[in-house]
């Protein structure tokens, strides 16, 4: 199977959607509406309105709109990732092992506010990499900025990926005041015009500023999800290993790359702690990021069966935690 997707075969993507449709069963197996938590968004849960009246006579529009996200990021992250030249040669391994990642923790078995914000941070660590070689960066400093400002009303904790973007400037360019500003207007711009609408509207002392929760993130699970978190830190481990040691070889810009991915994890595993509620849905946050590095340990490895055992192990416990509970 690794095979498959380590070749840079033309009908790849193809091939990723059907491997989707092979792992995403238990989404319609186990259909819930999404359940909405302290810190998510007002434009979330405007979506959730939006979609409500649909959703009493389609159910399955909540896993349909999952599986559909869940796809479009696998396959548009997968492209990135080759474009950026994040290993040796093109291949499909990491949009398989996002799809393959976010398909061994249940309580990624829904459309939630942190799934949402992963197609944001996608674009974002996007552009973030073409900074180096923006001879005219303002505008893009500005749509990231302005990106950043707008996930915040998805998912509120989001906007702490202003860390994300300030490290990444840092990284990619030399400091110049106006950049940084640009970046903070952009950031400002959707608080502006949110503010504007609320004093239009009348709607100004209804509106609950949800504030910041700094808690340890409790995770209830069973012994099939600790088995999850187990071979995913395994293949974790053993991608961080392969990166390092062919990352030395890579070009200058690719190597920023990986510096921006891998400050784009530490982030991305932080915001967990921002959290008013329990679960284990906003570490899907570090799905994206974690795929790159997991993908590494199904591409370098010259011996084949080593990146088919560990793929098939991954299945194994894949289908223990979604089917066998």
């Amino acid at each position: 199977m690794t095979g498959i997707f380590k070749a840079n075969n033309p009908s790849g993507n193809a091939i990723l959607f059907f491997y989707a449709i092979a792992l995403k069963l238990p989404l319609f197996m186990y259909a819930h509406a999404p359940v909405v938590q302290p810190l998510d968004g007002i434009l979330y849960k405007g979506l959730l309105k939006l979609i409500a009246p649909a959703a009493h006579s389609f159910p399955f529009i909540y896993p349909a709109l999952t599986f559909l996200l869940l796809v479009v990021q696998a396959i548009g992250f997968n492209k990135i990732v080759n474009d950026r030249r994040l290993h040796k040669q093109p291949n499909y391994l990491t949009g398989m092992t996002y799809l393959l990642v976010t398909s061994m923790f249940p309580d990624w078995f829904s459309l939630s506010a942190p799934l949402i914000i992963n197609t944001f941070m996608i674009w974002i660590w996007t552009r973030l990499c073409t900074l180096y070689s923006n001879p005219g960066p303002k505008a893009t400093i500005f749509n990231i900025g302005f990106v950043t400002g707008l996930a915040a009303f998805f998912y509120f904790p989001s906007i702490f990926f202003l860390v994300l973007i300030m490290s990444g400037m840092a990284v990619a360019r030399p400091f110049r005041l106006q950049e940084w500003l640009t970046g903070l207007v952009g950031i400002i711009t959707p608080v502006y015009f949110f503010g504007a609408w609320l004093f239009l509207t009348g709607s100004a002392k209804s509106f609950h500023f949800p504030g910041f929760h700094f808690s340890y993130p409790h995770i209830y699970g069973n012994r099939g999800m600790y088995a999850a978190l187990a071979v995913n830190a395994l293949a974790i481990v053993l991608g961080l290993y392969f990166v390092n040691l062919h990352m030395r070889r890579q070009v200058v810009q690719t190597r920023k790359s990986w510096q921006l991915l891998f400050l784009y994890l530490i982030v991305a595993g932080l915001i967990p702690f921002i959290n008013a509620g329990t679960g284990f849905s906003y570490w899907i946050l570090a799905a994206v990021p974690v795929s790159p590095i997991i993908a590494a340990a199904f591409f370098y490895p010259q011996r084949k069966w080593f990146p088919l055992l560990l793929h098939w192990g991954m299945v194994a416990v894949y289908v223990m935690v979604s089917f066998l509970r």
